[in-house]
């Protein structure tokens, strides 16, 4: 009997061992794991609508969320509050095109992981998702000075305030102004003057239906009737004085 229960204690004994190694070598999750969601992080942080709205219906959050998955190169996030957006002129997101939109939201994106120390050392004009569309640069300028980081778009300078999220490989960086780029709300350059005419154009002559010269002809028949009335008149008073004699 006693031996029985010390079979027992000793199955016990090594299902526990067992499981205490299995926990010890169990590998721990890796910090974290799983896909990354932009718009659920600004959501949570709020203030965000527009932005969020944005990125929705250009598709640019599904991008974001595919390129997190394919690069080692992570990204890097500059997300306008809903008072950067409100303090635009009215009609300005409106009178976008499709296609501007989303270069505007992609000029918002870096492809690549910056840090806030990783500022200090970035080569200026910084590449943004937007750079080459539709040929334009897209490009994005940082200073840094006393742990302060500036950003300017060429039309709007701006600090960044605050760190939604600052681990590769996604960083989100609030900013209190749209960063308006250059390249879509820059001015535009005049409009080319229309072309000279051409030397054979010059020497060709005008033609005229009307003018001095139709006039004159249109006055030459009236003092040619006044004349041969006149003549007429004088071979009349002729005729009657040679009827008279």
């Amino acid at each position: 009997m006693a031996s029985h229960y010390l079979l027992v204690l000793a199955l016990v004994s090594s299902c526990l061992l067992i499981s205490v190694h299995a926990q010890k070598d169990a590998a721990p999750a890796p910090k974290g794991a799983g896909p990354i969601n932009l718009t659920g992080i600004l959501d949570k942080a709020g203030q965000y609508t527009t932005f969020i709205r944005l990125l929705t219906s250009t598709q640019v959050s599904s991008q974001i969320t595919n390129q997190l998955n394919s690069s080692d190169q992570g990204m890097t996030v500059f997300a306008p509050t809903d008072n950067a957006f409100n303090n635009l002129k009215p009609g300005t997101l409106n009178g976008l095109s499709t296609q501007e939109q989303v270069e505007l939201v992609l000029s918002h994106v870096l492809p690549k992981y910056y840090s806030l120390v990783m500022f200090e050392t970035a080569s200026n004009p910084v590449r943004t998702q937007a750079t080459g569309q539709g040929g334009g640069a897209f490009g994005l300028n940082f200073t840094t000075s006393a742990n302060q980081v500036n950003v300017s778009s060429g039309m709007v300078d701006v600090i960044l305030n605050n760190a939604l999220r600052q681990e590769f490989p996604l960083s989100v960086y609030q900013v209190d102004k749209v960063l308006l780029p250059l390249d879509l709300f820059g001015a535009k350059p005049p409009a080319s003057p229309p072309p000279p005419p051409s030397p054979t154009d010059a020497k060709k002559p005008k033609s005229s239906t009307s003018g001095p010269a139709a006039s004159a002809d249109g006055d030459d028949k009236p003092s040619s009737a006044v004349r041969n009335m006149g003549m007429g008149l004088v071979a009349g008073v002729a005729a009657m004085f040679m009827g008279f004699f």
